[in-house]
């Protein structure tokens, strides 16, 4: 059969299923089965349970469901309140004033969470009522927070680059350290964007905060203490090689759990919740997991990868206009998928085709996570779109509209990306040679 029948006869069965309220998981898994069934000759149920087995018996996983449990101890503790206490002294003096609060704190929460809509849900839970308190637009604060949401994303650990790593048999360590640059990187566009708008339609609701003294603004960086002593434990060990990111993870539990012990909110039933809803978020990616090993087993018995791959080689595409193709396809997909599937599905149909284009699959993990950042704030499933809207109570397409600029801000940062690859490569080539 044609590889491009068979293909869209697949996607033609994936898209339904997802229609008719199948969970991720599940539809990834049938559709792998059909396709097992459909175009190879391997027997369906022998290759489901040795594939599943063989995905996620990997000790890389590990790593998973304890950076998770870690955002969700964090969540419950007073970190939002003591990093807006901190921020807003010193971002005050800025053009957008307290707004920027959203992006620095993003970028910090990222660095202690590797969660997405975690970090969207801690910071916003403190800064979006105080920013409507002080009377900034409340399109500038949705659109704002739903953007520096995604930094959990980007920003190192990061949930996504470990599913990322073990699909594509990537080094976890050597992404983290990838993603150091461009995370901070698109945080100073998300800032430089906030300060544009702010010159180009100053109001009276959207002003700089009065100039607080530095002496007064300096000291009120203590407050970022409990996170950057949690920093130290979890990057600090895996950048000098103490720990691997799983021990890493490990360490940043017990660190999280001094820090919601030092608030006070280390109490037995919100122990028991974090424990609860990691425990949910972690089963939901394992399913996903599972389903997307035996897809990337049946593409590679169909030969669908290789031949996408030779397609390429004999079209001549160049690395920047496979780039620019990809991200106009998972720009559609983000609309209907959840980040981790799109890594798991792309990785599985076009590494080869990546890598026969000559392109650094670490570069190309920091991409994809870029691209997943996008579909984070674009609807109908971006969640944190839906995160945003449970803070205040604005319908979806109010907050998608919010955060819509934001989104052309990711796709210019893209181009800059592709244009300047070492922003992503430099530092785990210097650091890890």
């Amino acid at each position: 059969m044609d590889l491009t029948l068979s293909f869209g006869i697949l996607i033609v069965v994936l898209l339904a299923t997802l229609a008719l309220g199948v969970w991720v998981s599940l539809a990834i898994f049938l559709t792998s089965c059909l396709g097992l069934a459909l175009y190879t000759p391997a027997p369906v149920v022998k290759v489901v349970t040795t594939t599943v087995w063989g995905a996620l018996a990997n000790w890389s996983l590990t790593a998973l469901p304890l950076f998770i449990w870690m955002g969700e101890i964090l969540y419950r503790t007073r970190l939002a309140e003591g990093l807006f206490r901190a921020l807003a002294p010193c971002v005050g003096r800025l053009y957008g004033g307290l707004l920027h609060v959203n992006v620095a704190g993003g970028a910090l929460f990222a660095a202690v969470s590797g969660s997405s809509a975690a970090t969207a849900a801690t910071v916003g839970r403190l800064s979006i009522p105080e920013l409507i308190r002080r009377g900034y637009d409340r399109r500038s604060a949705m659109g704002s927070l739903a953007a520096s949401g995604t930094l959990g994303m980007l920003i190192p650990p990061s949930i996504v680059m470990i599913v990322y790593g073990v699909a594509a048999e990537v080094s976890v360590a050597r992404l983290f350290i990838a993603g150091i640059v461009p995370g901070l990187v698109l945080a100073g566009l998300f800032s430089a964007y906030i300060m544009l708008e702010d010159r180009l339609r100053p109001s009276e609701q959207r002003r700089s905060e009065p100039r607080v003294p530095w002496r007064e603004a300096l000291r009120s960086l203590s407050g970022l203490a409990p996170i950057l002593f949690l920093m130290v434990l979890v990057i600090g060990s895996i950048y000098t090689g103490i720990a691997t990111p799983t021990e890493a993870a490990a360490v940043g539990v017990i660190g999280a759990l001094i820090i919601a012990a030092w608030s006070g909110m280390l109490a037995w039933p919100r122990f028991l919740e974090s424990l609860a809803a990691a425990a949910r978020s972690s089963t939901m990616i394992i399913f996903i997991i599972a389903g997307a090993s035996v897809l990337a087993t049946m593409m590679g018995l169909s030969g669908m990868p290789s031949k996408l791959a030779s397609g390429i080689v004999a079209a001549k595409m160049s690395p920047a206009a496979l780039i620019a193709v990809l991200t106009l396809a998972f720009i559609v997909l983000g609309c209907f998928l959840d980040g981790i599937s799109i890594v798991l599905l792309s990785t599985a149909l076009i590494m080869p085709a990546v890598t026969a284009a000559g392109i650094d699959p670490i570069w190309f993990g920091v991409y994809l996570v870029l691209v997943v950042e996008m579909s984070q704030i674009t609807p109908p499933v971006g969640f944190n779109l839906f995160v945003v809207q449970g803070l205040t109570g604005e319908d979806i397409v109010t907050v998608a509209k919010a955060a819509l600029p934001y989104f052309f801000v990711m796709v210019a940062f893209i181009v800059i990306l592709t244009l300047f690859p070492s922003l992503a490569t430099f530092l785990p080539r210097q650091m890890l040679g």
